[in-house]
C-alpha cells in the first residue's frame, strides 16, 4: 500500500468510525432497551455472558458465534475497566461489539478490494483481458454504507 493510500484510507476509515460511533450514541439515547430482534438476542447474550451456555432460546435460528465473541470481548474489557453489574452484558453494550465488527468489517472489505485490484493489475498486462474498475476509497465507502443498516438507523432516528 502507497503512503497516500495509506493515510487516504486511514482518514476513510476514521470517519466512517467516527460516524458510526455518533449514530450509536444518538441510537442508545433514544433505544436503551433491545430493538425488533435484540428481544430474543439480548437475552441469549446476556445468559452466554453469565456463564449460561447450555441455555438457548428455541425462537433463535442463528449460530451462536456472535454471542461467543460478545462474552470474549465484554468479560476481559469488564475485567480490566472494573465494569460490574447491568453494564456489562446491557443491550447497549452488546450492540457497541456490533461497532467494533463493522469497524473489522470495513478493514476486510478494503483487503478483499485491494486483493481483487492487485489480481486485475496483472490481468491488465495480458492482451484482451476485461479487468474490474480500479479501487478507490470512495469505493469502499459507498459499499460499506450499502451493505449497513442506514435506512433502519433513520427511520430509528427520526422524530415521531
Amino acid at each position: 500500500m502507497e503512503r497516500g493510500e495509506a493515510y487516504g484510507f486511514s482518514a476513510v476509515m476514521s470517519g466512517t468510525f467516527l460516524l458510526s460511533c455518533l449514530l450509536f450514541a444518538a441510537i442508545n439515547r433514544r433505544q436503551r432497551g433491545p430493538y425488533m430482534d435484540e428481544a430474543f438476542h439480548v437475552p441469549q447474550a446476556q445468559a452466554y455472558c453469565h456463564g449460561r451456555f447450555l441455555q438457548w432460546d428455541p425462537m433463535i435460528t442463528t449460530l451462536p458465534g456472535l454471542y461467543l465473541a460478545s462474552v470474549g470481548v465484554v468479560k476481559p474489557a469488564a475485567w480490566l475497566f472494573g465494569w460490574t453489574g447491568s453494564v456489562v452484558c446491557s443491550a447497549a453494550m452488546l450492540r457497541f461489539i456490533n461497532l467494533l465488527f463493522s469497524a473489522g468489517n470495513f478493514y476486510l472489505l478494503y483487503l478483499l478490494l485491494l486483493k481483487i485490484h492487485q489480481k486485475n493489475k496483472y490481468a491488465d498486462q495480458c492482451p484482451g483481458s476485461d479487468a474490474f474498475p480500479v479501487l478507490t476509497l470512495r469505493r469502499v465507502l459507498l459499499t460499506q454504507i450499502l451493505l449497513s443498516n442506514v435506512f433502519a438507523t433513520l427511520f430509528l432516528l427520526r422524530k415521531p
